[in-house]
């Protein structure tokens, strides 16, 4: 079978990410730290499969994510963790709209500029 037939499979769990809104992958798409041409080069994970990024995500529609240890955003610099709270909310409320409005050109994923 070929890779794309095959779907998205974590590269953490295995399991299969079903949804543009659990997608790690996608979340760093659209909040601009993986180009277009690049997605197929990088690793798929559940947002939950990669507490590191997603303890980032403030919004009530996904369950707060703790980390221990050293990339804990609690020991963190307070201006660093809110700048990335502020880009990972709104990419993964990009998610969202992508989910509810399909928006088939790729290209317009990410977020613009003024919003990242």
């Amino acid at each position: 079978m070929a890779k794309c037939d095959e779907g998205y499979r974590c590269d953490v769990c295995g399991g299969d990410v079903t949804s543009i809104v659990d997608s790690d992958l996608y979340l760093r798409f659209v909040a601009g730290l993986i180009p277009a041409e690049e997605l197929h080069l990088h690793p798929e994970r559940h947002l939950r499969c990669n507490a590191v990024l997603s303890q980032y995500i403030e919004d009530p529609r996904f369950e707060p994510v703790f980390v221990e240890g050293d990339f804990d955003r609690r020991l963190m610099d307070f201006n660093q963790v809110q700048d990335s709270v502020r880009l990972f909310t709104q990419a993964y409320r990009r998610l969202w709209e992508i989910l509810e409005t399909p928006i088939r050109d790729i290209t317009q994923y990410p977020l613009s500029t003024h919003e990242a």
